[in-house]
């Protein structure tokens, strides 16, 4: 049934931004945890499968600080879709920056977020975030630039996610911290880095959560939208 490896923190209400296309297994274990569940999409100037995205629109600086974007300013093609899929631990903010949107970018300074500049685009996307100072990444790019940074960062393999329509979906896309809980949208068992990632979030305390009756799907992150 996906159990909860490690132990969790108790959860408070507050609401949570998911893909429409996200599991009904997912959204019943949230719900059931007393949050309220925004179900998103599709956004229309971008493509399928990942129009239903939130991790494409919403950005999640700090607990309490949530950026909106415009998903108008949104295009279909690469860079014009990843403006707002930056990753925050609400220490960092991680971003290839030529391509993040002004207004973001300006927010972000304000709040004295620290900038890491990295080369992937989908930055949202390819981190998993633990707690302020970690984060887990396929990512050697982000690996790179975020351990020069001062994070500890836990490098997983690419790959064994689903994303319909492409090879492979990313890690961070399939996950999102909430209430000090790491929840996965699928079997994280089946993914080799598994042992890995229980170990790196046992020593961070924070907890793990996992739904072993379909696989890791990409799903656009699970937003905390306070």
């Amino acid at each position: 049934m996906g159990e909860n490896t490690i132990p969790g923190f108790k959860t408070k209400m507050k609401t949570l931004t998911l893909s429409k296309n996200s599991a009904p297994q997912l959204i019943k274990y949230l719900k059931d945890q007393g949050y309220n569940i925004e179900l998103f999409g599709p956004i229309a100037q971008v493509a399928e499968p990942i129009n239903c995205h939130p991790d494409l629109v919403f950005t999640w600086l700090k607990p309490g600080c949530i950026f909106k974007g415009n998903p108008e300013t949104l295009t279909s093609l690469y860079p014009g879709d990843i403006r707002y899929n930056a990753a925050s631990t609400g220490k960092y903010f991680l971003h290839n920056l030529k391509y993040t949107d002004s207004q973001l970018l300006e927010r972000t300074k304000s709040l004295g977020l620290k900038l890491i500049d990295v080369p992937q685009g989908y930055s949202k996307c390819s981190i998993c975030i633990v707690d302020e100072d970690s984060i887990i990444t396929y990512d050697r790019g982000i690996v790179i630039k975020a351990r020069q940074a001062g994070l500890d960062v836990l490098e997983v393999s690419p790959g064994h996610i689903e994303l319909p329509g492409f090879d492979t979906g990313f890690i961070g896309g399939c996950s999102g911290l909430v209430d000090g809980k790491l929840i996965f949208n699928g079997d994280l068992s089946a993914h080799p880095a598994y042992g890995a990632i229980c170990d790196f979030l046992r020593k961070k305390k924070v907890g793990l959560k996992y739904f072993a009756q379909y696989p890791l799907t990409d799903i656009g992150s699970i937003i905390e939208n306070e």
